[in-house]
């Protein structure tokens, strides 16, 4: 039987065994969500909020332990773990408060008597998901989906299981019935079992592309409906109009929290040629001054990457980006899982590091001429999941918001994921949304109802 091992990064420490879970033990779970599920269903919107209005005050009061158990599995600094589950907490808050009214019938005015829009629950709904954010990944999307009267099955990165149980058991301790969440402990051959089960209604993925390719071609060869929300390698625009001291502050935060592990994080700081020398200054000084150590003391300010290969990649991508041509002008140096927080000038838009999308504390600098040359490099690649812009003019940001191909663009902001907003990208970041109405219908089926 296989097993899976969480470690912790800073340590390298073994925390913990899990045994994988047999195909039978897989269909039991199958079996008892399946049951749950119409049950859950029949219930009111108050009825369902009540419990996750109860999830939140569970989150809330054991929250220290929550969050230093994903900081040992994955190496989150503490204070941003802590501020994780505090996010779930009001990500069910919000739901509970919200969902009603967001799956309102639509009426329609047609020649008929009645004619109307419902919103009705999927089934059971596969959730596979990374473990960058162990816990908000998994409350993004379960909490909407289970407010939409689905139940929902969890196959977690396998680093963070330990996390995963306890999500579980936090759903199980805040009153939900037995069979509306599960955990699976397994590894992606259990994802082909669910997705060929004609129970299971779509699945959710946030992953890598490589990933996300291969189970959306699964979902759709058993015609489920997906949402694949994928890698992105985002832009930052700097144009020579922008409060540079912000701009620098904004991108430092993006750029190396959670040790550069975020899909919607800045990563390509594209900066017109007027201001690119005193923005790179800015950035280097900033950079230059983070404390990288033991995640949980309150000093630290970037804690390890999450697993060894993930930083034995990110040293690979540096290595071929310097010989590329690119300048190295802060950090550089890897110690097993610490990689230092790193800023690279100079980088061409045919480099490694602005090609591929680079999961960890490593930020690249390309001068741009004009806002032209900006939107171009910005659109120029596989990816489209957030921008941001920074500039004094709001007008013109507005204007270039809508000619970047991406899911969101964030003005004078860092990106970041907010229940009232859809989140989500295009191209090879995926399709689909999560969060707001958009995200919470995306977890239902959308039926027409019309009386002549």
């Amino acid at each position: 039987m296989k097993t899976f091992q969480t470690i912790n990064p800073y340590t390298l420490e073994t925390l913990h065994e899990y045994t994988e879970e047999t195909p039978e033990q897989v269909t039991r779970r199958l079996d008892l969500a399946a049951a749950a599920q119409p049950t859950w269903a029949a219930l009111t919107f108050s009825e369902r909020a009540r419990c996750f209005r109860e999830l939140a005050v569970y989150l809330r009061t054991h929250k220290d332990r929550l969050a230093a158990l994903m900081t040992a599995e994955m190496g989150k600094i503490l204070r941003e773990s802590v501020a994780e589950i505090e996010k779930c907490a009001g990500q069910c808050d919000h739901y509970a408060e919200h969902a009603e009214q967001l799956l309102a019938t639509d009426l329609i005015a047609t020649e008929a008597r009645k004619s109307m829009v419902v919103y009705e629950p999927v089934g059971i709904v596969l959730a596979i998901m990374p473990w960058n954010f162990p816990y908000w990944q998994v409350f993004r999307y379960s909490v909407p989906a289970l407010m939409a009267g689905n139940v929902t099955i969890l196959k977690h990165a396998p680093n963070v299981f330990g996390s995963a149980v306890a999500i579980e058991e936090a759903y199980r301790a805040a009153g939900f019935p037995e069979g509306i969440f599960q955990s699976v402990i397994a590894d992606t051959n259990a994802v082909e079992q669910l997705l060929t089960d004609d129970r299971v209604g779509m699945v959710t993925l946030t992953g890598s592309e490589r990933a996300g390719s291969a189970v959306a071609a699964l979902a759709g060869k058993n015609i489920k409906k997906s949402v694949m929300e994928l890698g992105g390698s985002d832009p930052l625009i700097v144009l020579q109009d922008a409060d540079l001291e912000k701009a620098a502050d904004a991108a430092v935060q993006s750029r190396m929290s959670n040790a550069g592990q975020v899909c919607i994080a800045a990563k390509r700081f594209l900066v017109e040629k007027p201001v690119k020398e005193a923005f790179t200054a800015l950035i280097k000084a900033r950079i230059g001054e983070l404390v990288q150590g033991d995640p949980t003391a309150p000093e630290t300010a970037v804690g390890p990457v999450a697993r060894l290969d993930l930083a034995e990649t990110l040293e690979k991508q540096l290595q071929a980006a310097l010989a590329e041509g690119a300048t190295l002008l802060v950090g550089g140096k890897r110690d097993q899982c610490n990689f230092q927080p790193t800023l690279l000038d100079a980088v061409s838009p045919e480099s490694t590091v602005f090609r591929e999308e680079t999961f960890g504390p490593l930020a690249a600098i390309t001068e741009v001429a004009d806002v032209e040359e900006a939107v171009r490099l910005a659109n120029d690649s596989r990816y489209g999941l957030s921008a941001a812009i920074w500039t004094a003019d709001l007008s013109k940001a507005e204007q270039l918001s809508r000619r970047l191909q991406v899911g969101s663009v964030f003005v004078n902001a860092v990106a970041k994921s907010d229940s009232r907003l859809p989140i989500g990208g295009v191209k090879k970041s995926g399709y689909g949304r999560e969060l707001s109405e958009a995200g919470i219908k995306d977890f239902c089926v959308t039926k027409t109802i019309y009386i002549a």
